[in-house]
């Protein structure tokens, strides 16, 4: 396993990432705590484009976990037949709006633990929402940080749990906030899996990655 970047390399090419795009956001729609956690439940083994298209017009009717009950699972399913895993999606949903109305007050917890015991919400989901609607620094590893993290030497780990960690401890403070959002869109656009492209990185002298691409 490729051994973590200094320091001051690391600072570096967060600094850079940071000039490109100072404020990068998530590209899951929401518009509140709540459709946010179902929008990420529902990404799972899906494009967040994919996603998208099929929420638009959930999300303009459904805003709360009483409004998702009130749909039920068959009307919930006619929206989100074009996910994949659509139906057991659905259950969760379903089974996650119903412990929020009757534990929570129809109100989405912030704490991941909190997060977690809600069905189809793991850690990397509960990370999202912690990140993008609190703006805790979590930090929610998916494959393509987890490459750009091993790839690059930013944040290697053996899993997903071991390159959160990694991001979490390498990672300088000022950009811990936004870390997960550079990575991942990096992964998605720039330093993708089986041809990264090389050419066009804002990284690629500070990287030590082998086999770049020309």
């Amino acid at each position: 396993m490729r051994k973590p970047l200094p320091y001051h390399v690391i600072d570096e090419i967060f600094a850079r990432f940071q000039a490109a795009e100072p404020t990068p956001e998530g590209e899951l729609e929401h518009v509140n705590a709540y459709t946010l956690v179902v929008a990420v439940a529902l990404s799972a083994q899906a494009t967040d484009a994919g996603v998208n298209k099929a929420t638009r017009a959930l999300f303009a009717k459904v805003t709360t976990p009483q409004q998702m009950l009130d749909l039920g699972e068959d009307g919930l399913i006619e929206h989100i037949k074009t996910i994949g895993l659509y139906r057991n999606k659905a259950k969760n949903v379903l089974k996650m709006s119903r412990i929020l109305v009757d534990e929570y007050g129809g109100e989405v917890p912030c704490s991941r633990a909190a997060l977690e015991s809600l069905p189809g919400v793991g850690r990397k989901t509960a990370n999202v929402v912690l990140n993008m609607w609190w703006k805790h620094p979590a930090q929610a590893v998916d494959t393509h940080i987890f490459r750009v993290g091993n790839r690059t030497g930013i944040a290697p780990g053996k899993d997903v749990v071991a390159v959160e960690r990694a991001i979490e401890d390498n990672v300088p403070a000022p950009y811990q906030l936004h870390a997960h959002h550079w990575m991942i869109l990096h992964g998605r656009y720039v330093c993708v899996a089986r041809k990264p492209k090389c050419p066009a990185c804002l990284i690629r002298d500070l990287c030590p990655f082998e086999e770049k691409t020309e």
